[in-house]
């Protein structure tokens, strides 16, 4: 048999996938199984969350920025030695840029759909909805349904005949409406963080309970069990090396609570070309260690930009290694932190000033969704022509800015300034564009090779300055 799998997909965007996944991942680790957890698309909060419930690292799948190989291949790898895999879905079941929905994914990974659906104030109608979805994608292999929101044992009644009678697809579980407003609360950006949450692990607990009372976990889990016996994914091509020399380098992470937007796959691939990541927090370490590099990702800046402007000898500590040349890449709230301020629900917070730039958190999204750019312009990282294929997450706007070399040219996207984004000056890149290191096989490759460039000038500069102190001594 393949991998054990389930793919969670919504009948709307606030269905209930994302607590059903929760506590379906969280109860069956509980129950002493070993899940490997996934989220489709780009997405950070919600694979967080699931990380939080599998006790292990959550893979992103998206075809569009991965490519179909690339997942497949992902997803087999990340599945290996799990007793069972969880794939959360974004959207609505059918919805997807391009046509990559959740259900073209499950059809992709040959694995069986659990639909959640709002039954709220309806019980026949609910069976029209999972009706219309089986008809418009016959070929979707469902699992069943969780009715969702339930209020009460005639509603649960009702609903269930309805589905069932008319579409012969089971519901195999109800969660009632479930009390508690702040249980996930969320915010400008989605969910709030579970490293901002604090009872998250209570919260994972409870959805756990949830699941194992009102819904069938042993029938779900023989149907991710009957997922049929799938091919090894093709191989992949080698990735492209910035250099062979396997030189070690130390990369800089800054790792908080307010920057917290990262891949694992990154990470890994910044380590599978020889660098020691070396966390940093931005909050409440007093200045970078020596490095060859530091990666500044995205997360909440906003939200603790108080905290991040009081932490003044780390913003001297990048102002000042960023003048004397060291590498910075950052994405979103790097690109945040690198500016001179930030203005976040009416409160104006003063910065590194790396970049003569200013941002406003607005209410409304400024950036949202894929996103394609082309570098063609000199930089620290990228060959001009080189294709940046990621996403867009932020409600924050450029508010004012000197001049700056901006080198990319969004195809897709919303970007910074008159569609052009990626503000370099020395060497730094900085932009709202997140990659996923899995479709941008050139990006770690290109931060080692940088990050080597730098340990050998940081070398060749010591041993000047040990000769200059050399011939001083000897000449006195």
């Amino acid at each position: 048999m393949g991998p054990a799998r389930l793919v969670i997909g919504g009948a709307g965007g606030d269905s209930g996938k994302t607590l059903v996944s929760l506590g379906l991942v969280a109860a069956w680790r509980q129950n002493g199984l070993d899940v490997a957890a996934f989220k489709k698309g780009p997405d950070y909060i919600d694979a967080a969350w699931l990380a939080r419930a599998a006790d292990r690292p959550v893979t992103n799948l998206d075809v569009w920025i991965m490519g179909r190989d690339e997942v497949a291949r992902a997803f087999v790898r990340r599945s290996a030695g799990a007793d069972v895999s969880v794939v959360e879905g974004n959207r609505s079941v059918l919805d997807g840029y391009r046509g990559h929905s959740t259900a073209a994914l499950a059809r992709l990974l040959d694995a069986p759909m659990l639909l959640t659906l709002d039954v709220t104030k309806v019980t026949r109608t609910s069976a029209a909805i999972v009706a219309g979805i089986k008809a418009l994608d016959p070929e979707l292999r469902f699992a069943g349904v969780i009715a969702n929101r339930v209020g009460g044992a005639r509603h649960e009644r009702e609903v269930r005949t309805a589905i069932e009678e008319a579409t012969g697809i089971p519901v195999l579980g109800a969660v009632p409406k479930l009390s508690g407003r702040n249980l996930l609360p969320d915010r400008h950006l989605g969910l709030v963080p579970p490293e901002e949450h604090d009872r998250m692990g209570e919260v994972v607990d409870r959805l756990a309970a949830v699941l194992r009372e009102h819904v069938d976990l042993e029938t779900l889990l023989s149907i991710a069990r009957s997922a049929p016996e799938t091919g090894s994914p093709p191989k992949a091509a080698p990735p492209a090396s910035g250099d062979s020399t396997g030189e070690r380098v130390r990369i800089g992470v800054f790792m908080d609570a307010a920057f917290t937007f990262y891949y694992p796959e990154n990470l890994e691939a910044l380590r599978a070309e020889g660098a020691e990541i070396i966390p940093i927090s931005a909050l409440s370490d007093s200045g970078l260690p020596e490095l060859d590099l530091l990666y500044i990702g995205g997360g909440f800046p906003e939200t603790q930009a108080a905290a991040l402007a009081g932490n003044r000898s780390m913003l001297a500590s990048v102002r000042s290694d960023a003048r004397a040349g060291l590498p910075i890449y950052a994405e979103c709230g790097g690109l945040i932190y690198l500016s001179r301020s930030v203005t976040y629900g009416g409160r104006r917070s003063e910065l590194s000033g790396v970049l003569a730039l200013d941002v406003v958190v607005e209410d409304r999204p400024q950036g949202h969704g894929y996103a394609e750019m082309v570098v063609d312009r000199e930089n620290p990282f990228f060959p001009p022509g080189t294709v940046l294929r990621g996403h867009e997450f932020h409600h924050a706007r450029i508010d004012a800015c000197e001049e700056e070399d901006l080198v990319l040219d969004v195809r897709k996207g919303a970007g910074s300034l008159g569609k052009r984004d990626g503000f370099t000056v020395r060497n730094v890149l900085a932009g709202w564009l997140h990659l996923h290191a899995s479709g941008a096989p050139d990006w770690a490759p290109a931060l080692a090779l940088r990050a080597r460039r730098r340990a050998k000038e940081r070398r060749n500069g010591d041993r000047e300055n040990g000769s200059l102190i050399t011939q001083g001594s000897t000449t006195s």
